[in-house]
């Protein structure tokens, strides 16, 4: 495929084209909506292996990984999606009311906005582009997907996917750098969704406000997302599944743990543990094994490596990379104080600093969480439901898990979201279908039986009624 070149013009030209086909209003009908998802997931079907050497060529993902974290949730959406899109596009039907009488109907539309922009990540560039993709078709919406110059095989194999089934004025993605994205965001989208670092977000909200563009985020958390393990918890169930997920992607994923509160009273049991497992799961030597993902470019391979340096008296377990191939190993820092800078933003790599506390003071690890930027994602592991529950429905973050970690995103019918510097706005499933959608009010009104109350005049014996039949109405 040639690469294109982008420049003001095609860009404008692209935006213009999208828009003249919503125009139509093809995307209004949802059973037109309905075969357009059914093509996307017979697309990702089709052209499985396509995209899992792309993700492989640009992550090192193997072919499992690939398909559990990235091809397998994109279908998993659009299920979701067709199973209840009929039902979210109705039309909600309301009473008006006596005050609007003798009108008795009122409908609520669910509008598409018109022409979406999706910015989609690196670090799942297959899910992270198709999943919103889904929500923007379901909504009735036309596309242009913008992603990411560092995952660049992923581009390519997204490109033919889109243009095989969808032609530009509908559906058509777009390539290149900051450069590119700039010339997207100058256009004046109708929906922007945007998914990335919280630096980038408050540019592309910038940019958004010129045009009063309807804006959704969804970020990493700027201090990063916590993971508290209490005393009472079960040390290797805990070990077992935050190695598994500080493994996966290499640590570059936006709801994976940024650093963990380890009550000390456990600490040396849970760090054995933690060890075990990270050794169980990836054997002895992760950078040499095939399956373990790699870092998406040099510059992150180096400031993950600089990083670990600076800590390299405190590293407990790990520590290790290959520069050539991106690859570090993951890497457990213990102790950390809860106030370094390690733990003040995201880490975006597999170094998994740890923080002890006093089991008797997690209040204060609380305090802490609870005065920085809002995380995407929070998880505590403890026997204590009660105290857990009641942290997780006091807390201020995205989502979270009880004695899990991040499969929160998969549960059908609820939202994935961010909120603060981690993100506003939310989707999957019938959440990406509001997200894409504007809820337009219409009364019917009637041509008889209209009263005279609301007119003039207002004062003297006419107005004296109307004041006594208008009270009637706060009852």
């Amino acid at each position: 495929m040639n690469e294109m070149i982008y420049s003001k013009e095609t860009v404008h030209e692209i935006v213009s084209k999208q828009r003249q086909f919503f125009r139509t209003g093809a995307t209004l009908d949802v059973k037109w909506r309905i075969g357009q998802l059914k093509k996307l997931k017979q697309a990702v079907i089709d052209n499985r292996d396509m995209l899992e050497s792309a993700l492989y060529e640009d992550l090192n993902k193997s072919p499992i990984e690939a398909y559990l974290c990235d091809l397998g949730p994109v279908i998993v959406e659009v299920n979701e999606i067709l199973h209840g899109i009929r039902k979210w596009a109705r039309p909600e039907r309301h009473f008006s009311g006596l005050l609007c009488f003798p009108s008795t109907l009122t409908k609520v539309y669910k509008m598409p906005y018109g022409v979406s922009l999706i910015i989609s990540p690196f670090n799942f560039p297959i899910l992270l582009s198709l999943g919103v993709l889904a929500a923007a078709i379901s909504g009735g919406n036309t596309a242009v997907l913008k992603t990411s110059s560092k995952s660049a095989a992923s581009t390519r194999a997204l490109q033919k996917l889109i243009a095989d089934i969808y032609p530009e004025e509908y559906v058509t993605v777009i390539d290149g750098g900051h450069d590119v994205a700039d010339l997207c965001l100058d256009e004046r989208f109708d929906k922007i969704f945007y998914t990335g670092s919280p630096s980038v977000a408050k540019h592309v909200l910038e940019k958004a406000s010129a045009q009063l563009t309807s804006v959704a985020l969804e970020l990493g958390g700027e201090t990063g997302n916590w993971c508290i393990v209490r005393k009472d918890a079960d040390l290797k169930d805990a070990a077992r599944k935050i190695a598994f997920f500080k493994l996966c992607n290499a640590g570059q994923v936006c709801i994976n743990i940024n650093q963990i509160a380890v009550a000390e009273e456990v600490a040396d049991v849970f760090l054995d543990e933690l060890k075990n497992e990270f050794t169980r799961q990836i054997g002895e030597d992760p950078v040499n094994n095939p399956e373990y993902p790699k870092l998406i470019t040099p510059a992150a391979y180096e400031k993950c490596e600089r990083l670990a340096e600076e800590y390299r008296d405190r590293i407990v377990f790990g520590g290790k990379g290959d520069r050539e191939n991106n690859k570090f190993a993951p890497t457990v820092i213990c102790p950390v104080d809860r106030d370094e800078e390690i733990v003040l933003h995201e880490l975006f790599c597999p170094l998994l600093p740890v923080v002890p506390f006093k089991d008797s003071e997690v209040e204060e690890i609380l305090d802490v969480i609870a005065e920085r930027e809002h995380p995407l994602a929070m998880y505590v592991f403890t026997s204590d439901m009660k105290w857990a529950e009641h942290v997780m429905s006091t807390q201020q973050f995205g989502g979270g898990c009880i004695n899990e970690v991040c499969v929160h995103m998969m549960v059908k019918g609820v939202p994935f979201n961010g909120t603060g510097h981690s993100g506003m706005g939310a989707y999957h499933g019938e959440w990406g279908f509001r997200e894409f959608t504007h809820p337009q009010t219409v009364l019917k009104g009637k041509t008889h039986l209209n009263l005279p109350l609301r007119e003039h005049p207002y004062s003297g014996e006419a107005g004296e009624k109307k004041r006594k039949l208008l009270k009637r109405f706060e009852r």
